[in-house]
């Protein structure tokens, strides 16, 4: 088999195709290895040392990958910056970071102007894809260096921001190992042993989610280590997701519940002109996935859906298909290199099976901390364990199940109210094309929920189908779980990853309150 990692196998053989870029263009091992290597000697004329920070603002792409490889075998950290904020956003992570290199992309221009002036990054250490003015070209610094191996390799790592859910975010900080580029390659790539996927076969991972988000760079970084054949989308298309499967017989990939939600709305003439039969491990995760919808993509695309929970921070859990169906909502049990518990408000540990209380997660490879913000840092510990704020339980055989995040529980009447469990029950009315729970203020109660409905394709928003989705709802949940109403929206506020920002849908209704 020879040796794990993308340099060891890029040398090995030379000729494997590595990446599939969104216009279909295609490089091999060793043509990405020879443009990482110039990377690298290009970024070092700006004295960049191991440690430092190289941002990216960019699309799916070669040249994503072109950096996360140079900054794994130079010591670098690299912070992929989501391309949806603003100026000021970008701005603020590009000065935390302390960013010593930042590169973008035309179509970025305008963000990347403002936040590189704000943040006071000398144009020196600004690139384009593309051409912005000001910045230099990332082709021309790229090419104009040898693609000749560097010397003094050293194992760097991706620094991602989480979004939080409130106040700033904050960079998810590991130490360097120092180890070699071949030595750690096993730990970039471990993350898909857990599932059983192996190196140097015939695996093929599509990426159709942007890369910026960690989980999605993790396991496209990690297949590509593995020696996988890596195929990018630019946007995900639903049915051109379809189309490349077949094209490439795609064996692997990282989704998220509504892209399969959106899958599954395709006609069935359209999803039955496709080979799915490749299909191994399409992996999902970010959000809980509808128990429905579940159920129809296994019935589609067989035991070929796995699921994990974990954060930017650690994890995890992990279930397959044949798992799932024995305990249908469950999230899996702990990984071998992971501890899950729960623990009550008061941060007493809950060892009784079926208990709701917050999730508690404990890595046993190495710790992290938040970049800057010993505070935060702290104010998720309860000694090895840490939070990302999500409630659930443990059963009795140890599988974990969610309810939903701590910020976004209701609380009515004294009850406690988990909107998940409400998104779930509407996402299976076939006029609901997607939909987000929350709390608003009442006088008597507290809160009262309210639902924000995306109807589907072809659907018009009216009074008659809010009673509809009303109706539906009374012969699925409990009276005191049932929207008291229903509000509509031409579009819900959601990532192309398909993170829903709640926030900007709860908080016009809670303009001075306490709840903002």
């Amino acid at each position: 088999m020879g040796d794990l990692g993308f340099w060891a196998l890029a040398h090995e053989n030379p000729g494997h195709l590595a990446l599939v870029g969104p216009d279909g263009t295609e490089y091999t091992s060793g043509e990405l290895l020879g443009r990482a290597n110039q990377v690298v000697h290009g970024l070092r004329g700006l004295d960049l040392s191991p440690g430092d920070v190289v941002a990216t603002l960019l699309p799916n792409g070669v040249e994503m990958f072109e950096l996360y490889l140079a900054a794994l075998q130079a010591g670098w950290r690299l912070v992929p910056i989501n391309h949806h904020l603003i100026g000021p956003e970008v701005a603020y992570i590009l000065k935390d970071s302390e960013a010593k290199a930042f590169v973008t992309h035309e179509r970025f221009a305008e963000v990347a102007l403002d936040a590189a002036e704000e943040a006071e990054l000398p144009s020196s250490r600004c690139f384009a894809v593309g051409e912005i003015v000001g910045f230099g070209s990332f082709a021309m610094m790229r090419d104009s260096q040898p693609t000749d191996d560097p010397p003094d390799r050293t194992i760097g790592d991706v620094m991602n921001y989480t979004s939080g859910t409130t106040g700033n975010p904050k960079g998810v900080f590991r130490p360097l190992s120092g180890l070699s580029p071949e030595e750690a390659a096993l730990g970039q790539s471990g993350i898909l042993f857990l599932f059983g996927i192996q190196p140097q076969d015939d695996n093929v991972h599509i990426v159709g989610s942007p890369l910026y988000h960690t989980a999605v760079m993790r396991f496209s970084g990690a297949s590509i280590h593995l020696g996988h054949t890596i195929v990018l989308m630019d946007k995900w298309i639903p049915e051109e997701m379809l189309q490349l499967i077949d094209k490439y017989k795609v064996t692997t990939s990282h989704m998220v519940p509504t892209q399969f939600h959106r899958l599954l709305a395709l006609p069935e003439e359209t999803r039955g002109k496709y080979d799915m039969s490749s299909l191994r491990h399409m992996i999902h995760a970010a959000a809980p996935c509808p128990v429905d919808v579940k159920y129809k993509m296994i019935e589609w695309w067989g035991n070929a859906i796995d699921e994990y929970y974990a954060a930017s921070e650690g994890g995890g859990t992990l279930v397959t298909a044949e798992e799932w169906l024995l305990k249908p909502g469950t999230v899996g049990k702990a990984w071998p290199i992971s501890e899950i518990a729960i623990f009550d408000d008061d941060a007493n540990k809950i060892d009784e099976p079926n208990v709701i209380g917050t999730v508690y997660m404990s890595m046993q490879t190495g710790d992290f901390a938040y970049h800057k913000d010993k505070k935060k840092t702290d104010s998720n510990r309860i000694g090895k364990y840490f939070t990302v704020g999500d409630v659930g339980l443990i059963d009795e055989d140890g599988y974990l199940f969610l309810r939903d995040r701590k910020i976004d529980m209701i609380i009515s009447g004294g009850a406690n109210i988990y909107p998940a469990e409400i998104e779930n029950v509407l996402l299976g009315f076939p006029k609901v094309g997607d939909v987000a729970v929350f709390g608003i203020p009442h006088e008597d109660w507290g809160e009262e929920i309210k639902a924000v409905v995306e109807p589907a394709d072809g659907v018009e928003p009216s009074p008659e189908l809010a009673g509809e989705i009303l109706e539906y709802c009374s012969t699925r949940l409990a009276k005191f779980k049932t929207p008291k109403s229903i509000d509509f929206t031409d579009a819900m506020p959601r990532d192309p990853n398909g993170k829903l920002y709640k926030r900007k849908l709860r908080d016009p209704y809670w303009v001075g309150r306490e709840k903002i």
